[in-house]
């Protein structure tokens, strides 16, 4: 990863979508002094309006689905979604589940994947590192695209 990237601080919108809470013991870990991810700019945020990263957990219960919606599209462009925990990236020992709609990607567009049941807060911060990259990329790819106008016009 290109450290050059990390120009500015992430802000991540946690949304649990049905999980058994697991996974958001293991978030809540990688905010406390051991992993401490806010000391390089990393923040939870309770308003998806000011977001950067939607971070998801749990598989999408039915009652969800239109919240999980209408939560990504409050979350300003560009902007990246994380599915953490095997829950929500296949349903895991839910999957058969009647009041369930499916996995995260079935729902809205999923960019990075943290596996595990509950994923260790190490793959956690990793896979928020590579949402950051991301998401630098996806905004360096904007800046380009916007000076290519420009120079057209």
């Amino acid at each position: 990863m290109d450290l050059k990237n990390f120009n500015r601080a992430l802000w991540v919108y946690h949304m649990n979508t049905g999980s058994c809470n697991g996974c958001d013991i293991e978030i809540l870990a990688v905010l406390t002094p051991r992993y401490d991810v806010e000391r390089f700019g990393i923040k939870l945020v309770g308003s998806p309006r000011h977001a950067d990263v939607l971070l998801v957990t749990g598989p999408v219960a039915r009652s969800m689905e239109d919240s999980v919606r209408r939560v990504y599209s409050q979350v300003p462009d560009p902007k990246v979604v994380m599915a953490v925990g095997n829950c929500g990236i296949e349903g895991d020992v839910f999957h058969e589940a009647y009041s369930l709609v499916g996995p995260i990607d079935q729902i809205i567009p999923v960019d990075v994947y943290v596996p595990g049941c509950p994923p260790r807060p190490e793959a956690i911060t990793y896979g928020v590192v590579t949402a950051w990259v991301k998401l630098e990329n996806l905004a360096k790819q904007a800046e380009e695209e916007e000076e290519e106008e420009e120079e057209v016009a």
